[in-house]
Order: structure tokens, then sequence, then C-alpha cells
């Protein structure tokens, strides 16, 4: 039986209280949890579309709650976004809402309806999870069911080890750096360094290989990681260093 992975969310917000609340509190309520603190840190992540809902501040440093729902939204990123403001006006909610926001918190909130939000969400978003699946030679990474397969064999991937997974076959043909998996897969965790990657590749590469996929995921020496199921040599040249 194939086992489901925990929804991942995604919260953006400069209050490391914020951050660290609203981290223990989605854990326990069986969601897998990646923080962000700052407006630029929040879209890189976001960008990489690896995540079921955003919990999104307005008042971020760098760039505003506003401008990074506005630049996702304008790439295509469909990830739905709950903004979580302390303006509590009708025009601040309905600007919000018109950008493309999925619904709106006023600050100070309580967790009970924060946690019904979000899955409400993802109840809404879950019928059509519109990502396909990714697909490498016979891999498969189901993104709406969170599940990966090798022809009929199922690879049964933690949620981080899923969220590995999927950044480097979604950027297939091209190296991913270490600091990039960091951003897409840790956030701005305290605990993740650059050996917390390895080991991570270790662990996906390991699983991979015994399913006789293995040869899908390398190391390119002082560069990172590569999904591919071509020859190194046809693959794209990485752009910067990991």
């Amino acid at each position: 039986m194939m086992r489901q992975v925990k929804p991942r969310v995604l919260v953006v917000d400069d209050e490391l209280g914020v951050r660290k609340a609203l981290h223990r509190g989605l854990r326990a309520e069986g969601m897998d949890v990646v923080t962000a603190g700052d407006g630029p840190s929040g879209l890189k992540l976001a960008r990489t579309g690896s995540f079921d809902v955003v919990l999104l501040d307005i008042m971020l440093p760098g760039l505003s709650g506003y401008r990074v729902l506005q630049h996702l939204r304008a790439e295509g990123v469909t990830t739905p976004v709950l903004l979580v403001s302390a303006k509590d006006g009708e025009v601040d909610q309905a600007d919000g809402l018109d950008l493309g926001a999925d619904g709106y918190l006023v600050k100070p909130f309580s967790f009970v309806v924060l946690v019904a939000q979000v899955r409400a969400v993802l109840r809404r978003a879950a019928p059509d999870s519109a990502r396909g699946p990714l697909r490498l030679g016979a891999l498969e990474v189901d993104r709406a069911l969170r599940q990966v397969r090798w022809d009929a064999a199922e690879v049964a991937l933690s949620p981080r080890e899923f969220a590995l997974l999927e950044v480097l076959v979604g950027r297939a043909g091209t190296v991913v750096t270490k600091d990039e998996l960091l951003r897409a897969v840790w956030g701005d965790e305290q605990a993740a360094t650059r050996n917390v990657v390895e080991v991570y590749v270790g662990y996906v590469r390991r699983k991979l290989e015994a399913v006789g996929a293995g040869a899908l995921l390398r190391t390119v020496r002082g560069h990172g990681y590569l999904a591919s199921d071509a020859q190194l040599d046809e693959v794209i040249t990485p752009a910067g260093r990991g």
C-alpha cells in the first residue's frame, strides 16, 4: 500500500517567535513545515512549487508579501497562499485577494482557525493538484499523492527526502547546488547545513539504488547534484558552484 506524505507548508514571517510557534504547532498537526524570515527568501522557496500551501505575512523586509504574491502569480506558480497581516481593513483584504491570495488572516489570530483555513485550502486544492507528476525515465514523482515510483515499485521516502527529490527531478538535466537545495527543502531552519544536504542525498540515492534507479541521481563535484537519465557529458553545464 502506498504511503502518503505529510502536506508541506511554507511559513514566511519576519517575527522569529511567530515562525517558531507556527513551525511547532503545524508540525504537531501532522504537517511538514519550512520557514523563511524575509520576502526574498520566501519568494525563492515558494518558486520551487514544492509546497502545498504558503502562509505569507504582508509586512516583510526586502519584499512585501503583496509583491511576493504578485511575482508568484505572474510566474505561473499556483500554490495556494494565505496572507497574514495585522491590517484588518476591507481594502487590504480585497487587494490581497485580487492579487491571487486564497485567504486572509488578521493578526492576532486563533491557531485553531489558522489550521482550519490551511486544511480548507488543502481540500480545495486536492482535486486538481494540477501540478502533474514529474517523470525521469521510468521514475515518477507524483506531486499530488506525494509518492515516488520506479516502474511498478514504490520508493518510500520521508517528507524531506521527497522534497529533495522533487526539486532535483523538477530541474532534471540541470545541476542544483547545495545552497539551492538548502533553501528549497530546509528554508531558514538553523540546524540545516550543507552537510545535511549530503546526508539526505545519500539517503535518497540508496533508496533509488534499491529499486535499480541509482544512476539517475549524480554528484557533480564542486557544483552540486544532478538528476538525469542522459550521459553526463550530454547534460546542461552547471551555472554556479554549490
